[in-house]
């Protein structure tokens, strides 16, 4: 095996100079540029208690968090504690200048009360629509944060709250349930989806409840200057971390854990200038996944997601380490991941990109180095153009995914090296780029391609079959 493989690798060298020199200068000046514009907040030196009880209803608790946010923005910002404690709460809003705090032994506990959750603007899998309330959200602020040791708590679970919306029966469906999103072809869900083709405004599109569309655990939207730090994220309705159309964010120290449906970790979308750096992410869908909008909704907004910088992060377990897409039909632009640690029987992909003829877009300039990684199931990289191929949604629209360049990632056991899924009839892959990694443990092919793809540069790739 290791013959044919080194055979194959001198085939596909051509042109590993050029990409060599195109990686190591993003890294030394785009990085750098987008390190230096990324500042995390800072708020006044006041503290507001928010009058949270134990004894409190989830309704009292939530009027008290939220009148001592308005109080402290209303004076010009600063802190709002949450103290040592369980407290069950509804969602609570953010407003500009305010540090949420949650501290050290403190608990906040969302209550499945869909009377407590109003409806409000945000994206549910990049498409726009009034749905409930994410349990922490903020629309329109500056300079906002959500800190402390304490821990975010969205309540969902297998046991009828929220999780069995999604339609499995493991995480607690079953036949005459009170909401289900549907699928892609019937129910809410494609409902969404077709509003988006026909162009309906999203003040018309009305969710929430008897619709089955879950609600975000934090959902941040267009806001500036924001912090999310040293909090634990469990169990979420839906996405863990929704920031959408923000710009200068940091989410440092966080710990997720969220092994609900759809429970990826941090999804920005449509954001610019982010840092992830030092979290551990234990989920049920992708760790780190990028987003700029579905579809129509996506074209028509045509706001990438770029200048992103992932750091220092540990993936115990989730599908995806670092994901782009899949709704990303606003493309995606200068997205760096470094000094990561993956490890899980359940990670599938080190690096997935993955979207398909109903969104169309651009991926670009994407850089990964230095990523150890024990084991994953299918492939360290894998781009897919094909992803989702009976999705009901107007097609056309070709994607392009190019300059893609992995270094230094070792990974112990997995099936493909390099899986690509291009297009049949449009050669959109190009210039991927795979230097200097070790990966062992293969099943299958170190390469594996499907469709159309050109310019693909292997250098110093060692590797070892499966014993």
């Amino acid at each position: 095996m290791k013959k044919i493989i080194l055979t194959l690798l001198s085939c596909l060298t051509l042109g590993s100079t050029m990409a060599q020199s195109a990686d190591q200068e993003a890294w030394n000046t785009t990085y750098r540029q987008i390190e230096s514009r990324i500042k995390a907040p800072t708020f006044k030196n006041k503290t507001y208690r928010a009058a949270v009880k134990t004894t409190n209803t989830a309704l009292q608790n939530q009027q008290a968090i939220n009148k001592a946010i308005a109080k402290c923005s209303k004076a010009g910002g600063g802190k709002v504690s949450i103290p040592a404690g369980r407290y069950m709460t509804g969602p609570v809003t953010l407003q500009s200048n305010v540090n949420l705090c949650v501290e050290k032994d403190a608990e906040l506990i969302f209550a499945f009360d869909r009377s407590l959750y109003p409806l409000v603007y945000t994206r549910w899998e990049g498409l726009d629509l009034w749905n409930y309330q994410p349990c922490v959200y903020a629309i329109d602020c500056k300079n906002i944060a959500l800190t402390g040791e304490g821990t975010i708590n969205g309540n969902g679970s297998d046991d009828g709250n929220w999780w069995y919306m999604k339609g499995i029966k493991k995480h607690g469906f079953h036949d005459g349930v009170d909401e289900w999103q549907g699928t892609a072809k019937e129910g809410p869900r494609a409902e969404l989806i077709k509003m988006s083709d026909n162009n309906v405004p999203a003040s018309e599109r009305k969710f929430g409840r008897g619709k089955g569309l879950r609600p975000q655990l934090v959902n941040f939207v267009r806001c500036e200057n924001v912090l999310i730090e040293d909090v634990r994220l469990l169990n979420s309705p839906f996405w863990v971390m929704h920031p959408l159309l923000c710009k200068n964010l940091t989410v440092r120290g966080v710990y997720v854990y969220n092994e609900g449906p759809n429970g990826d970790g941090c999804d920005p979308e449509s954001c610019e200038d982010v840092l992830i750096e030092n979290c551990t992410f234990h989920t049920g869908d992708d760790c780190i996944a990028l987003k700029s909008g579905r579809n129509a909704d996506g074209r028509r907004a045509n706001i990438p997601c770029k200048n992103i910088i992932v750091r220092k992060c540990k993936m115990e377990d989730g599908h995806g380490g670092v994901v782009v897409g899949s709704e990303i039909s606003g493309g995606a632009d200068n997205v760096f991941a470094e000094d990561c640690d993956m490890d899980s029987p359940n990670l599938d992909r080190v690096l997935r990109i993955k979207t398909n003829t109903c969104r169309g877009g651009v991926i670009q300039n994407i850089f990964m180095r230095n990523i150890r990684v024990g084991q994953c199931a299918e492939a360290v990289m894998r781009v897919n153009l094909v992803y989702e191929p009976n999705e009901i949604a107007e097609r056309g629209y070709i994607p392009t995914v190019r300059n893609v360049y992995m270094e230094n990632v070792t990974c112990k056991k997995s099936k493909y090296g390099i899986l690509i899924n291009g297009l049949d009839d449009s050669d959109n892959v190009y210039n991927i780029n795979v230097k200097n990694c070790r990966f062992e443990g293969l099943s299958a092919e170190p390469l594996m391609r499907t469709g159309m793809s050109h310019d693909i540069n292997i250098e110093g790739l060692t590797v070892s079959a499966k014993m």
